[in-house]
């Protein structure tokens, strides 16, 4: 048995206690039960990975102490292993994901399952005929369709990012007559036999009879645990249903690189996934007078006049963003990649290896413009603009905004279920984010904030405000074509050899530096850092990296290893 302590990743013998075949709980221990044993002088529990086993010769084996519950299935006791050495953690940590909240004896029995009701041939039934597809869906996609064309194949393991959507989609299914285990929560009904919908936890619901899986938002963020080892359920799912030998469908309306390299694309006719996507108004800033230039285009007052508008500014408090205020022109870096920032009498890059004189590139005017605000002050001066209160949504806001007019950081995109206009105050700040992957996750920011606006009809509009019109992400919204990033990317990541087209982890920490000592040189790895009291490992692929991981020493310390950071 596996103890569950994540210090102790060893296994230890035991034997099933002679009491336990008379009373029948000897029968009942199988390989995932979860069972109490006596170890270093206190009761500990674990989970069961192997029965019938030979003790070494003359070793004295001391007997479990308590039988507790049902654990997780073989298949996953060995999809822990493989994810330990995919994610650099311990077992406990993926057997304790795949164990329930309570303890549950047996299964919940199924009933007789019913045949789910199948409509029109659609890209959905196209799908599930190949191992693994990723469909480009609408923005507002509520994932029915996807979810039952899954259904009619047997029980269906059905990932989505959040819990509202995953408690409308399950009550959906239910309706249409199908079973299905809403996780974690109805673990013994899906170890009995049903269709599993959740969030990221659900990828490791035992599913008995697994006849497809179905990721809807692969490119959600949300998919990857935030706490180490930080493992990712779409990665996990595509493992798991090749284990299974079972389709996987990963349903988007912007597929990551990543998806897109696992499966094959399929896609809705072009007119009609154009028409699914909301109309966009394009707000020059480099147009406006540069006298009177604010956080607010002097034509926004246009797009906010009736219904519920949202507006995202992606910034808490007060940041920095100059621009001429003769030309207009961003103040950047001379390679055009990175905004400046005025320190006393010089301008300088956000890493110091740049500076130069209070001078605009561009023209040469010396009279520069703080563009930027924060949240606080940009509501302040949004109620002034509309003449109305309006609500201030951010990550900590726990109230559900009550006023017409509402704004926010990207968290407010997530609070509001629908709108009229939804404006992006600042979406530049998103596209010259120092992070490999700002493109694509400013892609996601617009198709989030066209699923409030539903398909497009009269008055919905996506309103962007941007110095830089013509960069991909903004000819994708008013094109409603997210290919444009998608290639754009793909090409910058293949001429770096970023991810999904090289392998990064992120190692940082008290021990951080130890850790990368213990590390040392491996072949083949690039160790670069310490830069913010972190280090990135880099490779071509994975496998070195992983490798050299499983076998350097731990320091007592604590040390963060993340593989396939997602914010570098």
């Amino acid at each position: 048995m596996l103890p569950d302590v994540p210090a102790i990743d060893k296994e230890f013998d035991y034997l099933i206690p002679l009491a336990w075949d008379r009373d029948g709980r000897g029968s009942r221990v199988a390989i995932g039960s979860m069972v109490r044993v006596p170890l270093a002088g206190r009761r500990v529990a674990g989970w069961v990975t192997a029965v019938d086993i030979e003790p070494e010769p003359g070793v004295g084996l001391v007997s479990l102490a308590k039988l507790s519950g049902m654990g997780p299935t073989p298949e996953l006791i060995e999809l822990a292993e493989w994810s330990a050495w995919r994610w650099a953690g311990p077992r406990v940590t993926f057997l304790r994901a795949a164990s329930p909240s309570r303890m549950i004896a047996a299964p919940v029995k199924p009933p007789p399952r019913r045949p789910v009701p199948s409509g029109p041939r659609d890209v959905f039934d196209q799908a599930f005929e190949l191992d693994s597809a990723v469909v480009r869906v609408p923005p507002a996609d509520d994932g029915v369709a996807v979810a039952l064309a899954a259904c009619r194949l047997g029980d269906a393991l059905i990932l989505v990012p959040d819990v509202s959507r995953a408690r409308r989609l399950a009550l959906a299914l239910k309706r249409a007559g199908v079973r299905t285990a809403l996780a974690p929560d109805d673990w013994a009904v899906a170890a009995g036999g049903a269709t599993v919908v959740g969030t990221r936890s659900a990828a490791w619901m035992p599913m008995p009879e697994l006849a497809a899986v179905v990721v809807i938002d692969e490119h959600d963020e949300r998919f990857k645990d935030e706490r180490t080892p930080a493992w990712h359920a779409r990665d996990l799912v595509i493992e798991r249903a090749k284990r299974r030998g079972v389709p996987i469908v990963l349903a988007t309306p912007t597929p990551s690189l990543e998806a897109l390299r696992a499966a094959k694309l399929l896609r809705l006719e072009r007119s009609v996934e154009r028409e699914a996507w909301p109309m966009v108004e394009v707000l020059d800033r480099r147009d406006d007078d540069p006298t009177k230039a604010g956080p607010f285009a002097e034509r926004l007052n246009s797009f906010i006049g009736e219904g519920r508008v949202v507006c995202v500014l992606n910034r808490k408090g007060r940041a920095r963003l100059l621009a001429c205020a003769n030309c207009g022109e961003l103040v950047r870096t001379e390679n055009g990649g990175r905004p400046m920032v005025l320190l006393k009498d010089r301008l300088e890059s956000p890493d110091g290896s740049e500076h130069r004189p209070v001078v605009c590139a561009h023209c040469g005017s010396t009279t520069l413009k703080n563009l930027r605000v924060g949240v606080d002050r940009a509501r302040e001066e949004l109620e002034a603009f509309v003449g109305e209160r309006v609500d201030e949504v951010t990550g900590e806001s726990d109230d559900l905004p009550k006023s017409r007019v509402v704004i926010g950081t990207e968290a407010v995109l997530h609070r509001v279920e629908e709108a009229d206009v939804v404006v992006f105050l600042d979406l530049d700040q998103e596209l010259l984010a120092l992070r490999q992957r700002a493109a694509e996750q400013a892609m996601t920011m617009v198709a989030r904030a066209a699923r409030l606006l539903g398909h497009r009809r009269p008055g919905a509009r996506l309103v962007i405000q941007t110095r830089q019109p013509e960069h991909e992400v903004i000819q994708a919204a008013l094109r409603g074509d997210p290919a444009l990033v998608a290639v754009a990317e793909r090409d910058r990541r293949q001429a770096l050899k970023l991810p999904p087209y090289g392998a990064q982890v992120a190692v940082s920490g008290a021990g951080g530096a130890a850790f990368i000592e213990s590390f040392g040189s491996p072949p083949d790895i690039q160790v670069r850092g310490p830069l913010d009291g972190g280090w990135l490992l880099r490779a071509d692929t994975l496998d070195p990296i992983l490798h050299a991981l499983a076998v350097t020493q731990r320091p007592t310390a604590r040390v963060r290893v993340e593989v396939d950071p997602l914010r570098v």
